[in-house]
């Protein structure tokens, strides 16, 4: 079922995701209203909500193609 050459894709992709710097980023305005105040704690929770509004569009993406993958791989 997992050959050499699979369990090499998987692992580089899984590295590529693992192993990417966090991102940093906002939009312009979140950015200057945050930049105004002066509080680091605040700003780092909208960044941590950014990542995460980013990242389960592609964790419910990969569950249905991997879904459609074990239906396909049965038959």
């Amino acid at each position: 079922m997992f050959t050499k050459k699979n369990i090499l894709k998987i692992t580089l992709v899984l590295l590529m995701f693992l192993g990417t710097p966090s991102a940093k980023a906002q939009c312009a305005m979140c950015r200057a209203a945050l930049e105004s105040e002066g509080n680091a704690v605040k700003a780092e929770a909208v960044n941590d909500g950014i990542v995460y509004l980013m990242a389960i569009p592609y964790i419910l993406v990969g569950g249905v193609g991997y879904y459609i993958y074990r239906m396909k791989a049965k038959k």
